[in-house]
């Protein structure tokens, strides 16, 4: 087995922190060979994991991808609206491509990445990473197996996470719409995914409501300062505070030892000393209330399936922890998959419950439930040639797109119930 060479566009929590990191875990598998990031410190810190020199490294995505091809395959990792652009140069370079999610907010841009991706002869998968999870490949194989029976109805949550909303659809990266993606194809294309994948049904019509109810300038408290470290009044109720969030949380603080993300956004070495410089001056410490954010924090889809499915979606970001409950709901039994108890339940109806128990060991189940690691092991298989059924390959990943961006249109029009098949 002959080892893969790799790039890496985009050094962030993804590029760099999960795949990076994945990567250097298998170096008889993987080698990379270039980075490319505007961060000259990220630089640094890949350069010195993967061993490379100044000639192997580049501020941009677009200048790595103007040499002749420096790789077999590069993970593009950067910003939304940046994907498709910088895929479709690789493509015509001759790289295969692992895409971070969303592919792009703009159909048209899907469709046309397609094309290239079917002129050039290369392969291209996206990083719908839950597929690869253990946890929903055991969810997967009790819907196949048939026990449940004609499954009818699908009833599921993103539980977002009150502290979530604010550091990446507030304060962070993907508050706005117009410069990366609506909230529901940023965060949801991951469960839109899942729901085509696991029912085996394609979407006929679809309706959503939502919007951005709470953090807006008329519901900042009395007292609330622009900034949280300004002597704001309202700071000792608020639960957004930036100093909470990022220092004094028990859960996420760096005082209490958590200097994973987020705080490492923030700060690539995280200190009590260098999160409270970054939020007195950068964009994290902002209150949640005076920032330029646009997309929702609630929205909820209704789906339409084949052969009669229906399944009602909601993300809210007004819930004390994070992860994924859903009730997969049979003719003959039931199942719930809760990824915050990490526990798939299957029911027969008047039999008793099987529990499958997914509580690993920490480092088994890092990275999306244990899915970072696999998708990067497949990913490798299926450049090579070898049989990836479970692949999200860019044709299996544009379905669930199409349901997003149709989502946010539905939304935008009030509700409007959409034909998948004109939209399509």
């Amino acid at each position: 087995m002959s080892t893969i060479t790799v790039a890496i566009a985009g050094l962030g929590s993804r590029g760099q922190d999960a795949y990076g990191a994945a990567l250097a875990r298998m170096p008889r598998r993987a080698k990379v060979t270039a980075v490319a990031d505007p961060n000259p410190e990220r630089v640094q810190a890949a350069a010195q994991l993967f061993g490379l020199s100044p000639e192997q490294c580049f501020s941009t995505a677009e200048d790595m991808l103007a040499q002749p091809r420096l790789a077999d395959a590069v993970l593009i990792c950067t910003q939304d609206r940046q994907h498709v652009p910088q895929a479709t140069l690789a493509l015509r370079q001759g790289y295969h491509v692992l895409l971070e999610k969303p592919i792009s907010p703009d159909l048209e841009q899907c469709k046309a990445l397609l094309a290239v991706s079917r002129e050039t002869g290369r392969k291209v998968a996206v990083c719908h990473v839950l597929r690869y999870a253990p946890f929903y490949r055991k969810v997967k194989e009790v819907l196949d197996s048939g026990v449940l029976g004609r499954l009818i109805t699908v009833m599921g949550i993103e539980n977002v996470g009150y502290w979530h909303q604010a550091h990446s659809f507030v304060r962070g990266n993907w508050r706005r719409s117009d410069e990366t993606s609506p909230m529901f194809l940023a965060k949801c294309c991951h469960d839109m995914d899942l729901m085509v994948w696991l029912t085996g049904k394609t979407c006929l019509r679809l309706s959503s409501f939502g919007s951005l109810a709470h953090f807006r300038r008329e519901n900042a408290p009395a007292g609330a300062a622009q900034r949280c470290l300004d002597g704001c009044q309202a700071k000792a109720n608020c639960p957004y505070d930036a100093e909470k969030i990022y220092i004094t949380n028990e859960k996420t603080g760096v005082a209490h030892g958590h200097t994973g993300w987020p705080c490492d956004i923030l700060s690539m070495h995280p200190t009590e000393a260098s999160i409270r410089q970054a939020i007195q001056t950068g964009p994290y410490g902002r209150c949640v209330y005076f920032c330029d954010n646009d997309v929702v924090d609630h929205q909820v889809v209704n789906l339409e399936m084949e052969d009669g499915l229906t399944i009602s979606f909601t993300m809210s970001a007004f819930t004390a922890g994070g992860g994924r409950y859903t009730n997969f709901m049979g003719t003959q039994g039931d199942m719930i998959a809760d990824m915050a108890k990490n526990t798939v339940t299957v029911t027969p109806f008047g039999g008793k419950p099987t529990v499958y128990d997914f509580n690993l060991s920490k480092e088994r189940m890092s990275g999306h439930a244990g899915g970072d690691s696999v998708l990067l092991t497949e990913f490798l298989d299926y450049i090579e040639g070898k049989d990836c059924p479970g692949i999200t390959s860019l044709e299996a990943s544009l379905e669930s797109h199409f349901i997003a961006i149709a989502a946010e249109e539905s939304r935008r029009q009030g509700g409007a119930c959409l034909d998948m098949a004109q939209f399509r």
